[in-house]
């Protein structure tokens, strides 16, 4: 597929997930205003709350296409997704400014945390083709999971409301979570011509290879190309005692969950997934991106065959920034 027609002089689609008149949105709009100023280019500032994302995003990814340009996405996972979503059905490409926890997305492709900084380098960029993937009619870009991880992320949410946002009040969340873990998922996989039954606490589905190597959770390369790039991978969580519980959590706060028992993980590139369901009840919960909804079984997970085209760095320099980040979270 061709890569959308792009005018570096056109103003850029800002779409800001703030609602307009806050305190947030003043302070976003300042940092934006102030790059595109100083770089002495020109961009169109769109703010919404939540509930108004989906629509506003595709309003401006079709103005996007029609000027020549790009639609940016100003927010954490969940804008990302929203913006990518409509980018991606208009075919107009995209950009980052991210302000989540982790950025597994944004980190990937040498994106700055520092808004300032990531918009500065919008200014300077061009659209690449970067995987994207799809579970039913829903795309997302680092992950997506039924089971024990919709739950969990519920869960973070409920703590960050209470206790603030960082890395260790998603940690204590996530604990929590694994501690309590109760129910049991009978599902029947089918990938790669074959056909089995599992019993799980969750199925989880990573397209970012550097938040599975954080965790230490690489599949073995069986088919072309790594998670997110050419494939995805999953890992299946069999149930497990408190005490294995435990383990699988100091693993996982090693960046050593493959290690950990009970936890199988392999490549694919197409996925179909058949959830045992109570009699009557078709939906799941499922999570992607950081989002929780209900989809319709049987969930279909795939790697799209069009590219979502993102304004970054060259290829190379994005993945020696990512691989940089990574190495200072570890230390």
């Amino acid at each position: 597929m061709p890569a959308p027609q792009f005018d570096p002089a056109a103003p850029l689609q800002f779409v800001v997930n703030a609602a307009a008149g806050s305190n947030a949105a003043a302070s976003k709009r300042e940092i934006i205003e102030s790059v595109l100023q100083a770089q002495g280019r020109r961009g169109e500032l769109a703010f919404c709350t939540p509930a108004d994302l989906a629509r506003v995003a595709r309003v401006s990814a079709q103005k996007a296409l029609s000027t020549r340009t790009a639609v940016v996405a100003v927010g954490g996972d969940g804008t990302l997704n929203t913006v990518a979503q409509a980018a991606h059905a208009a075919g107009c490409a995209m950009g980052v400014v991210p302000q989540g926890t982790f950025n597994y997305f944004a980190r990937t492709h040498g994106i700055p945390a520092d808004p300032a900084q990531a918009v500065r380098l919008l200014l300077h960029s061009v659209p690449a083709p970067v995987q994207v993937a799809g579970i039913n009619d829903r795309l997302f870009l680092v992950n997506a999971s039924l089971g024990l991880y919709p739950d969990l992320l519920e869960d973070r949410e409920a703590y960050k409301a209470r206790f603030g946002r960082s890395r260790w009040v998603a940690f204590v969340a996530a604990c929590t979570t694994l501690l309590r873990a109760q129910r049991q998922w009978r599902l029947r996989i089918e990938t790669g011509g074959t056909v089995r039954d599992v019993h799980t606490l969750t199925l989880f589905v990573g397209n970012n290879r550097l938040q599975l190597q954080q965790l230490g959770a690489e599949p073995e390369d069986t088919i072309a190309g790594t998670p997110g790039d050419g494939s995805m991978a999953a890992l299946v969580l069999r149930p497990i005692g408190t005490l294995s519980m435990i383990g699988l959590m100091l693993h996982g706060a090693m960046g050593r969950l493959g290690e950990a028992a009970g936890v199988e993980r392999f490549e694919f590139d197409h996925l179909v997934v058949r959830p045992t369901l109570p009699q009557g009840r078709r939906g799941v919960k499922v999570a992607f991106d950081g989002e929780v909804t209900t989809m319709r079984a049987p969930l279909d997970f795939r790697v799209l065959a069009k590219p979502l085209y993102l304004l970054g760095p060259q290829r190379s320099t994005a993945t020696a920034e990512a691989v940089s980040r990574a190495e200072d979270a570890g230390a």
